[in-house]
C-alpha cells in the first residue's frame, strides 16, 4: 500500500535529517526497509522468538519489502524515494525456521531473514529489484545521484 511507501521514505528523510546535521555540507545516502506480509509492518526482530514468528508468517506466501532512500548534499531537502520488490517465500518447516534462528542471521534484518545469505533457499522467486532486498536498491541510488546532479546545474 501507498502509506507503506511513503512511511519508508518518511524514516529515511529523518535520517537523512539528522545525519546532515552531524555532517553539514556532507553527502548523505539515507536507507530504511519494512517487510510487509498480510497487511503488517515487520521491521527488525527484538529476539529469537520474534525471529521466529515472523518466519513463520512469511512462510508459504509473498510479501513486499520496500526501502526509503533518502539522498541529501547541504542544506535543503533531501531527494527520496522507495522501491518495492515482491517475494515469494516457499513453505518452511519449523525445525527449519529454528536452524535458521540460531545462525543468528535474522537479528538486524528487517522481516527476519538476509536473502543473500543462509536463507536464500527459502526464497522460491522474486519481483523487482533484488538489491532492493539486500537492503539498497541500487538502481534508485543511481538515478537520485543524476537528479542530484542536474539540480545542480
Amino acid at each position: 500500500c501507498e502509506d507503506d511507501l511513503r512511511f519508508a521514505v518518511a524514516i529515511a528523510e529523518r535520517k537523512a535529517a539528522a545525519a546532515s546535521a552531524a555532517r553539514p555540507g556532507g553527502t548523505i545516502i539515507a536507507a530504511d526497509t519494512i517487510v510487509v506480509c498480510a497487511g503488517r509492518r515487520l521491521g527488525k526482530p527484538t529476539d529469537a522468538a520474534d525471529a521466529a514468528t515472523m518466519l513463520g508468517l512469511l512462510s508459504g506466501r509473498s510479501h513486499e519489502v520496500i526501502t526509503g532512500l533518502a539522498l541529501r548534499r547541504g542544506p535543503g531537502p533531501a531527494l527520496a524515494a522507495g522501491e518495492r520488490t515482491r517475494v515469494f517465500v516457499r513453505a518452511l518447516a519449523r525445525g527449519e525456521i529454528e536452524r535458521y534462528v540460531e545462525t543468528g542471521e535474522p537479528f538486524g534484518k528487517a522481516g527476519a531473514y538476509a536473502i543473500q545469505g543462509h536463507a536464500a533457499p527459502f526464497i522460491e522467486r522474486i519481483e523487482g529489484c533484488y538489491f532492493n532486498v539486500v537492503g539498497l536498491p541500487v538502481a534508485l541510488l543511481f538515478k537520485l545521484f543524476s537528479e542530484l546532479e542536474r539540480t545542480k546545474e
